[in-house]
């Protein structure tokens, strides 16, 4: 199990197992995440890195093994308490209510803790958002409801947020703008784990890489230790 460097622990995965149905997805994973951190979890499609993302929520069929959230064990709980626990998670899949408003979705979220983000905060991450406030969710573009998906758990209290393939099939230029608010958030203090296939989007982000092969973590690389090992990552990354 790789350590986080010199902060206090907000996230433990202990030999985590997942299933959905009769699948078997995670086997034992064992990872540890420090309060204000922010990692990736790397690996080809079928690693386990969105299942990983999804048993923390307890987003998955059964999972056994120990997650503790901000000291918190968590394996018995539902996920609406773990959520409460301050996790927020934005799914690849975005979900936003395209009848409503950019501004009443993001508004629609109850907050789960003190602390989230005001709209004039999110306005300000995102100014695309500010523009559209009034377009329904239909008429926003991608890159647009990317960027209300992560805003609208912001707006709840969240502190780790699990963001799941966040930069998928958008411009360059809106993949810039999410890294400059990824980057923000983390400067804010904010926990964050990225599952990502866009390595070059994730690389100067990162404080820690996590490398998941057939539903275990198999490596870690920290910052500091990615220029000497980026030959071995690109391999392992198919890429």
């Amino acid at each position: 199990m790789t350590e986080p460097a010199a902060r206090p622990e907000l996230l433990r995965l202990a030999n985590v197992h997942a299933f959905y149905g009769e699948s078997h997805v995670l086997h034992g994973v064992d990872l540890a995440v420090g309060a204000g951190e922010l990692v990736t979890l790397l690996g080809r499609n079928g690693s386990g890195r969105t299942t990983t993302l999804k048993a923390i929520l307890g987003l998955v069929g059964r999972r056994t093994g120990s997650i503790v959230v901000s000291g918190r064990e968590t394996m018995g709980m539902p996920t609406h308490r773990i959520v409460q626990l301050g996790v927020g998670f934005c799914p690849e899949e975005r979900g936003v209510f395209a009848s409503l408003t950019a501004e009443e979705n993001l508004t629609l979220p109850p907050a789960v803790r003190s602390g989230g983000m005001s709209l004039d905060e999110l306005y300000e991450m995102f100014p695309n958002l500010r523009e559209r406030r009034k377009s329904p969710g239909s008429r926003l573009s991608g890159g647009e409801q990317q960027m209300l998906a992560m805003a609208r758990i912001l707006r709840t209290g969240a502190r780790l947020l699990l963001l799941d393939e966040i930069t998928e099939g958008l411009a360059p230029v809106i993949v810039q703008a999410l890294g400059r608010a990824v980057r923000a958030l983390r400067d804010r203090g904010f926990t964050v784990i990225l599952v990502e296939q866009n390595f070059r989007f994730v690389a100067p982000l990162a404080d820690r890489h996590f490398l998941l092969e057939r539903g275990r973590v198999v490596d870690a690389i920290t910052r500091d230790e990615l220029p000497g090992r980026m030959e071995s990552l690109h391999r392992f990354l198919g890429v």
